[in-house]
């Protein structure tokens, strides 16, 4: 690293308020699905900003349509309409099979509301306060107070105790476990569709098609949160679908600006008519017309380059190569995930997965942790098979630290 980089680093933690761990690099650039640091150096990304970047940097039709709505409009408010709002919401519901949405500034955001419209809805129908909501174990839902509430991961939520109230855990792929934690006063159950921080855990068939009987019977709303695993990521354009099931509110966000802070809210229409009306939510900058002219041209993308073909191929291909490697050693217990969301286990006793994370990073690939043990792989989904074989090289060279 050279002085430059180190300057930038050194004023960094001057002024930043340390909430991260960094990697040393200082980056300044991207193309594809390569970065540039400040000193010009080459990284083959795989975590494509948090599972956010999926067409890529320096999308040409992406940044010009940013442009395009710089140079008209960037911010209205919500008390008026804009032409941008409307097509990405008409566009996005029709994508998730919802009816209506709410566009927030973030996934902490989106989880916020599906807790306020679940309540809302239980609160309409039967005049009660004391709802309860039922959340996984292992799960991460964000950093807000309301989306920590939901977290079932207690070394998240014990510095900021007390959280919001009425929330139980159930074990994420047990049905008994979540049929033992209803009662008269569930509302709601939330989860990821596939766990990301927590592990890369899909949800089992039988699992999620419980749930959603479950909820059917008793009048509970399902909240699938598909912040990571969505959009495309998982091979379908949301990963309830390879189910067969629909949740009652999905929130998203990460992959659905490719970039700027959007994030979003949908629900079913009964949902709608039951939860939330004027004066119960709000927010000033989410769905403005420039973020939803970059969720427009996202999904159109999506639609004209076939993104999610290219998922699902490339996604098989980075399956049975991230299985030669899990077979090569020992100290890989286990791979799972599914698409462009994938993990492999590591036994940090062996071989910490940070430590391989770190040595990727200045072998020139981006790769970054789920949880302690897992190592996982979230590329932008524009990949290919070539980019995968590069990745795997460099993989192995960082696991036996070449």
């Amino acid at each position: 690293m050279n002085g430059s980089m180190n300057k930038y680093i050194e004023e960094a933690e001057s002024v930043l308020l340390h909430t991260y761990n960094r990697f040393p690099v200082v980056f300044d650039h991207g193309k594809g699905v390569r970065l540039y640091d400040t000193d010009g150096k080459e990284y083959l990304d795989f975590c494509a900003g948090i599972a956010v970047f999926a067409l890529g940097y320096g999308n040409e039709e992406y940044n010009n349509a940013l442009k395009a709505q710089i140079d008209k409009l960037i911010h209205c408010s919500n008390l008026f309409y804009s032409v941008p709002a409307v097509n990405a919401a008409k566009e996005l519901t029709k994508a998730a099979g919802m009816d209506r949405v709410f566009f927030t500034n973030s996934g902490a955001e989106a989880i916020e509301g599906a807790i306020k419209a679940a309540r809302k809805y239980a609160y309409t129908r039967d005049g009660n306060t004391d709802h309860e909501i039922i959340a996984m174990n292992n799960s991460f839902h964000g950093r807000t107070m309301g989306a920590l509430s939901v977290t079932g991961n207690k070394k998240y939520r014990e510095p900021f105790y007390p959280m919001i109230g009425n929330i139980e855990y159930a074990d994420f792929n047990d049905l008994d476990s979540v049929l033992n934690k209803v009662t008269g006063k569930t509302c709601a159950i939330i989860m990821e569709t596939i766990q990301g921080e927590g592990g890369i855990y899909p949800a089992e068939p039988e699992f999620l098609k419980g749930i959603r009987k479950l909820c059917d019977e008793k009048d509970i709303l399902l909240i699938l949160d598909e912040i990571q695993c969505g959009m495309g990521r998982s091979g379908s354009m949301f990963a309830y679908e390879a189910y067969g099931i629909s949740p009652d509110i999905v929130t998203v966000a990460k992959a659905v600006g490719c970039g700027v802070p959007v994030g979003a809210f949908m629900m079913t229409q009964k949902v709608a008519d039951m939860s939330l009306v004027p004066g119960d939510h709000g927010t000033t900058y989410g769905g403005n017309p420039l973020v939803t002219a970059a969720v427009c041209e996202v999904l159109r993308q999506f639609r004209e380059k076939d993104i999610l073909l290219n998922v699902r191929e490339t996604g098989e291909y980075l399956y049975g190569k991230l299985d030669e490697v899990a077979a090569r050693y020992d100290f890989i217990t286990a791979h799972r995930g599914r698409g462009l969301i994938q993990g492999l286990v590591f036994d940090n006793d062996k071989m910490p997965a940070g430590e391989v994370c770190k040595r990727a990073v200045s072998n020139g690939l981006i790769i970054i942790t789920a949880g302690s043990n897992v190592i996982r792989f979230i590329p932008p989904l524009v990949i290919t098979k070539e980019d995968v074989d590069e990745m795997i090289g460099i993989l192995v060279r960082s696991i036996e630290n070449d």
